[in-house]
């Protein structure tokens, strides 16, 4: 059982772990050994709560696919268990930052005097820069 908060667990049975082979260096063990972990979790199938689910498929997270369903490829260490480890501190994290319900914006608008202070900049550094051009002698 996955603990996500004291209050909220993910059984076993939910969360779908395969063991593949790791890319990159290792030598001749990356070859021979399935040391990395695919995690899959369908969201739309579990047991949390629905706006968590709500939260967890409106989220623009590139781990969640179209079918709604979590997949996390863990790989950074040269065992399964501590990939496995790692998948599921993955999963946990992911679930909950989306119980985090977001906070709404409140419109607000700009004060006249930073408009005013902005504009009095930008004539400064305007009136700056034409300091700056080659001066031209008029023929006249």
């Amino acid at each position: 059982m996955l603990e996500i908060t004291p209050h909220l667990f993910i059984q076993d049975n939910e969360v779908e772990m395969t063991a593949i082979r790791a890319s990159g260096a290792g030598g001749q063990n990356v070859n021979k050994v399935a040391s990395a972990v695919h995690l899959r979790f369908d969201i739309r199938s579990s047991s949390l709560p629905r706006e968590v689910q709500d939260r967890l498929l409106s989220s623009r997270d590139r781990r969640i696919n179209r079918d709604g369903i979590i997949v996390i490829k863990a790989q950074e260490h040269r065992t399964f268990a501590q990939n496995r480890d790692v998948a599921h501190l993955r999963l946990v994290r992911l679930i909950r930052d989306a119980m985090v319900p977001v906070k709404k914006r409140k419109p607000t608008r700009v004060s006249r005097s930073a408009r005013r202070r902005r504009m009095d900049i930008k004539n400064r550094r305007g009136r700056l820069k034409e300091l700056r051009r080659k001066v031209r002698v008029s023929d006249e």
